[in-house]
This record gives structure tokens, C-alpha cells and sequence, in this order.
């Protein structure tokens, strides 16, 4: 039995648990509409391409972003969008030296390189959470904290109006309020120090009334508890149109289309031919949101370079829902939306760079995710999902173990498969175009397949 399958055995009590287990689904649910992935950085690409720097002497070593320079007083990395209010922040933290007055922070709202929110690492075993306006450091909270060099802590801000609560290894340190920044971008920050950071992430944490990124309709449960040891499976809850957009060939997507919930459709003859014209063509940094896609979908959404699909559902994919074909690097996201009926493989990353995959349903596939393994480029390509609900699919994800494909999973709920069937990651070794790869294991590992399958996947 696959090492992915066999460790996770969740069961719930007997009528006892009933309503606690509908309540575990439920919780799921609402954590995928409201918990969605803004932001995520691995750095399995080998490159800080996504994040701007000042200060300091930064590169991609051993996995991790590095500010090598010890004696920089001020050396900070800022990436996501200005515009961001409500969220959090995680990032695991290794200070590599730190000096008597030094220290090593990640970042919240970062309005400028000198006003943002801070959760900083201090010698003398001490962590303190900070605003920093224009330079001037107010201390919100602090605790006395084991801080060592040459190990790992996970760091985290979670930012909501005006409260701002830090943590270390998933404990509160502390909570204030404040109101230095009601918006900023993420960064990490050394001072007299040198360290490693990796696997920064960035969820929405929006508050009643403001959102980050638009509601997405999810799956939702059946109001009546369970009366078995096993809660009820989600239903689609598939969005409705709000009109009919007739499509006749390929719309191309430069900035930003905002379908309004309207149902495109149709194109192609929704078979598996590789020879089909996509129904949208996304240039290099486009989005495109609010969609639903209607069968025939061709080959459904071909991304030329980085792109954004954000709230987009697929009625029934027929080859691909999406192709990721751009070779400059970069991260592209889906957020929220969902697929059926794909009897292969819902995203196809023929390019190089990280897809990251957040808030998505997928109900009847055969993949979720493919990193190709016979295109004519072979490239490392990298793979992030979390706070997923999946039903009757095969494979969550498909890599290519031999060049260093990567595929990182967090909160995934498998409903439906009392059996645990459905494979979280296929290893495959990668060929020449007009070969076929073979495969060659799956399950969870320390290169390759990241999950832990006690924590990392729920079978409800």
C-alpha cells in the first residue's frame, strides 16, 4: 500500500461525533472560500524573482532565499501587492548569525521599506512583535523564546484591522493593536545578522465586510449530521451564470478580464486531441476571473507567460482546463473556481516556474495537476496546493522526480474515498518528447512529494 494512503486513518465515532464531524467538513468549506493562497515562495525555482530587495546580499541556497551579509544593518526583501489589508503571513525562519544587537523579522504590511509590522528573532532568547513607523520601533508584545542559530522556527503575523497577533512555531507570542499600516506588502528583514527563509506563504484572513480576493461559491454540506462513522461528502455548489458569452475562436487576456460570472462557451469538440484551440489565450501577467467555462471547452486556458485564474469553473474540461506554457520563471496562481469531468488531467505545466493551486474544487478527474514529462523542453516545474476539496480523482498531483519537479500539498480534503484510493503525488522519471515516462512511485517523501500525511490530508 502506497505510503500516501496508509497512514492517514481518520475515523469518526459512531453517532456520538456526528455533529462534530459535520462541523470538521463544514470548517473545511468555509476555510476554502476565506483562507485562499495570495502568495507563495519555495524557492525550488532557485530564484527570488518574485520579491524586490534592499539591503543586504540575497540568493537561493540549499532550497532557501539567504541574506548572507552579517555586518548589513539594514537588509530587507519585500514581495506581494500593496494593496493587501487582511492576512497572514508564515514563513520559516533560520537565523545563521546574530549578532549582540542584531536581529532577524518577517514582515506585515510593509507601506513602505520603513513603516510595516514586525516579528523579530532577538539574542537573548527573545521574540517580540513591533510596529515600525518610518524607522521607530513601538513593541506591541513580546516572550521569552529559545532563539538559537542554525535552527528553524516558523514565523507568523496574522493582520486584521487593527489587531496584529505574532507566532512561533504555530504559539501566540503576543497581540496588540495598532494602526501604523492598514495595508502593505510581506518582506523578511536581518539587521547585524545572516539568515535562511523558506516556504513563505500568504493566506487571506479578511474580516466581515472586506476580502483580499472576490467570494468564491464552494462546496457545501447537508444541514442533517451524520449518522455513520463516515461525514457527508460535499455538493459542487456550483455557481450560477448571470448570462451567456457565445464564443467563436480564441479570446486573447492582456490585464485583466472580469467575466462577471457569465458562462462562456463553446469551442472545440470536447474530446482529448492535443490539436485544439484554447478558449482563452492569457498574455504574461494577465488575469482572468469570474468565469464560468461551458462544454466544449477546447483546450480550455493557455497561460503565455505568469497569469492569475481566479474564480473560474469549468462545467466539464475535455483536455486541459489550463496550460501553463510560459519559460521565464515566476509563480502563477489559481485561485478559488472548480473542475469536473476531466478524464486526464485538469492543469498542464508544460513551462518552467511554480503553478500554485488554492481554494479549487475538483470532482471526477484523473489529475489534478501534470507537470509534463515528455514536452519538448525539459524543465524543473513546481507545484503548491492547499485548502482543496477533491472527489472522485485519481491523482492530486503528477511530477517528474528526475528534474527536480517539486509538489507541496497543505490542507487537502479527500471526500467520498472511504477506501483512501486517491493518490496525493505520482512520481514519474521525465523523458524526450515522443517518449512516454514511466512511472515510478508515489507518496510523500523529503525531496520531491512535501506533505505530511497525518496533518497535511484529511479524508472526510
Amino acid at each position: 500500500m502506497e505510503p500516501s494512503r496508509k497512514h492517514r486513518r481518520r475515523r469518526w465515532p459512531i453517532l456520538a461525533a456526528g455533529v462534530a464531524a459535520f462541523t470538521a467538513v463544514a470548517a473545511i468549506s468555509m476555510q476554502v472560500a476565506f483562507a485562499a493562497t495570495l502568495f507563495s515562495d519555495t524557492f525550488a525555482d532557485g530564484n527570488t524573482n518574485d520579491w524586490s530587495k534592499s539591503g543586504g546580499t540575497w540568493s537561493v541556497v540549499d532550497g532557501a532565499m539567504q541574506q548572507s551579509s552579517a555586518g548589513s544593518e539594514n537588509a530587507r526583501n519585500f514581495a506581494g501587492s500593496t494593496s493587501w489589508t487582511n492576512y497572514t503571513v508564515t514563513a520559516r525562519v533560520k537565523p545563521q548569525s546574530l549578532a549582540s544587537n542584531g536581529f532577524v523579522g518577517l514582515l506585515a504590511r510593509a507601506k513602505s521599506s520603513t513603516t510595516f509590522y514586525r516579528l523579530a528573532l532577538l539574542p537573548g532568547n527573545s521574540v517580540q512583535l513591533q510596529a515600525v513607523n518610518s524607522g521607530s520601533v513601538t513593541v506591541l508584545g513580546s516572550a521569552s523564546r529559545t532563539v538559537s542559530t542554525g535552527s528553524w522556527y516558523t514565523l507568523g503575523i496574522t493582520v486584521s484591522g487593527s489587531s496584529i497577533t505574532g507566532k512561533v512555531d504555530g504559539a501566540t507570542i503576543a497581540t496588540g493593536t495598532s494602526s501604523v499600516a492598514a495595508t502593505g506588502r510581506i518582506g523578511v528583514q536581518t539587521g547585524y545578522a545572516s539568515a535562511s527563509f523558506d516556504d513563505v506563504t500568504v493566506t487571506d484572513a479578511a474580516g466581515p465586510g472586506t476580502s483580499n480576493s472576490p467570494t468564491t461559491p464552494v462546496p457545501t454540506v447537508s444541514d442533517t449530521p451524520p449518522t455513520s462513522s463516515s461525514p457527508p461528502p460535499p455538493s459542487s455548489g456550483w455557481p450560477t451564470k448571470t448570462g451567456d458569452a457565445s464564443v467563436s475562436g480564441t479570446i486573447p487576456v492582456s490585464g485583466t478580464l472580469d467575466g462577471g460570472m457569465k458562462r462562456y462557451c463553446c469551442i472545440g469538440d470536447g474530446g482529448q486531441s492535443e490539436s485544439q484551440d484554447p478558449m482563452f489565450e492569457l498574455a504574461n501577467g494577465a488575469t482572468i476571473k469570474n468565469v464560468i467555462i461551458g462544454a466544449p471547452a477546447g483546450d480550455g486556458i493557455h497561460c503565455l507567460g505568469t497569469c492569475t485564474i481566479q474564480n473560474v469553473w469549468w462545467e466539464d474540461v475535455g483536455e486541459d482546463a489550463a496550460t501553463f506554457l510560459g519559460t521565464g520563471g515566476g509563480t502563477s496562481y489559481v485561485i478559488g473556481g472548480g473542475a469536473k469531468s476531466a478524464s486526464d488531467k485538469v492543469f498542464q505545466h508544460n513551462g518552467n516556474g511554480t503553478v500554485n493551486i488554492s481554494g479549487f474544487y475538483v470532482e471526477n478527474a484523473g489529475k489534478l495537476y501534470r507537470a509534463c514529462g515528455n514536452c519538448t523542453n525539459s524543465y524543473q516545474r513546481n507545484v503548491v496546493v492547499s485548502d482543496i476539496i477533491v472527489k472522485s480523482t485519481k491523482v492530486i498531483a503528477g511530477i517528474n522526480t528526475n528534474w527536480g519537479d517539486t509538489a507541496r500539498f497543505s490542507r487537502i480534503t479527500v471526500v467520498g474515498d472511504s477506501s483512501h484510493k486517491t493518490i496525493i503525488c505520482d512520481k514519474y522519471k521525465g523523458v524526450p518528447k515522443g517518449s512516454e515516462p514511466s512511472h515510478i512511485g508515489s507518496g510523500p517523501d523529503s525531496t520531491n512529494c512535501l506533505y505530511n500525511p497525518d496533518t497535511d490530508i484529511i479524508w472526510a
